[in-house]
């Protein structure tokens, strides 16, 4: 992996190269969103599998994510640099093993961008705990209460509003007589 002018190259070796049907991976720096190193190579998979090779251990090619597409190779027992992208890249995530990422995660994040800009009508949403946020799984600040559990603070019944609705309704008595029913 290096970066080239405007661009970050991951080429791959011969059998990898075969396996994701192309012999390199090319994204712009200015997609950079975030570089990690990754020690469980297996964290980086998201998605469905797409075209590549998915074998125990290793896994090349493109996996269908829910933003889009991500491109992996990596190996069991690697260490992965994973590269989040934004706009403009073909992929929304690069990950691959590489003997010494350390090293290369410094290199990229020296010619990261500083602070993307959000795209043209975006929301900018809160982190999330496994982003390293403070928001619970649904967005919600701490403390913010739950709209259907807990806390929901739901607004009295207006009575007249339950009279209008119920006034249509047929009613019906569930009680069964004991004459109902039987012949005889």
């Amino acid at each position: 992996m290096s970066v080239e002018g405007a661009d970050v190259v991951v080429r791959l070796g011969f059998r990898d190269g075969l396996a994701a049907r192309r012999r390199e991976v090319r994204v712009p720096v200015a997609a950079l969103r975030r570089v990690d190193v990754e020690t469980s190579w297996w964290r980086v998979l998201r998605g469905e599998p797409g075209p590549g090779v998915w074998a125990p251990g290793r896994c090349v090619g493109i996996r269908h994510a829910l933003g889009g597409e991500d491109f992996v190779a990596v190996r069991a027992g690697s260490v992965v640099l994973c590269l989040d992208l934004g706009p403009g890249a073909p992929f929304g995530r690069v990950a691959v093993s590489v003997a010494d990422p350390e090293p290369t995660a410094r290199a990229l994040r020296a010619v990261m961008p500083e602070e993307p800009a959000p795209a043209p009508g975006a929301e900018q949403r809160p982190l999330l705990q496994h982003e390293g946020g403070t928001a619970d799984d649904h967005g919600r600040p701490p403390g913010a209460a739950s709209r259907t559990g807990t806390g929901a603070q739901q607004p009295p019944l207006d009575e007249e509003r339950v009279e209008r609705a119920n006034a249509d309704r047929i009613r019906r008595d569930h009680v069964i007589h004991p004459d109902e029913g039987r012949e005889g």
